[in-house]
């Protein structure tokens, strides 16, 4: 897969084909959790942010209203304590590829 270069995910290191590949092993826990949960991995991604303290608030882009629905539907998803160990214990073998950002980003 490749990104146009309106696509902002072509500016980004952990969209590279290299990261995207080493980086795999995320998506695939988060799909296995999400098919026991009957949810979607964006969901489950959503829904272990939301699980880790109170004051974090993930605030997910999207530019169609049904990734809106999906992303909304997080809220009702329930990790219990073992999922949330599950979750943590693999993702802390998983060393991720590629800088969140371009190195460019301005903050104010």
């Amino acid at each position: 897969m490749t990104f146009d270069a309106s696509d902002v995910r072509s500016w980004f290191p952990r969209f590279s084909a290299d990261a995207r590949t080493a980086n795999r092993p995320i998506v695939d826990l988060l799909s296995h959790i999400a098919a026991q949960k009957n949810a979607t991995p964006a969901q489950i991604a959503l829904a272990w942010l939301l699980a880790q303290k109170t004051w974090i608030v993930p605030i997910p882009g999207t530019r169609r209203l049904e990734r809106l629905d999906e992303n909304l539907g997080a809220i009702a998803i329930e990790l219990t304590p073992d999922d949330l160990r599950e979750i943590d214990a693999a993702a802390s073998k998983i060393e991720v590829q590629g800088a969140r950002g371009t190195g460019r980003e301005q903050y104010v």
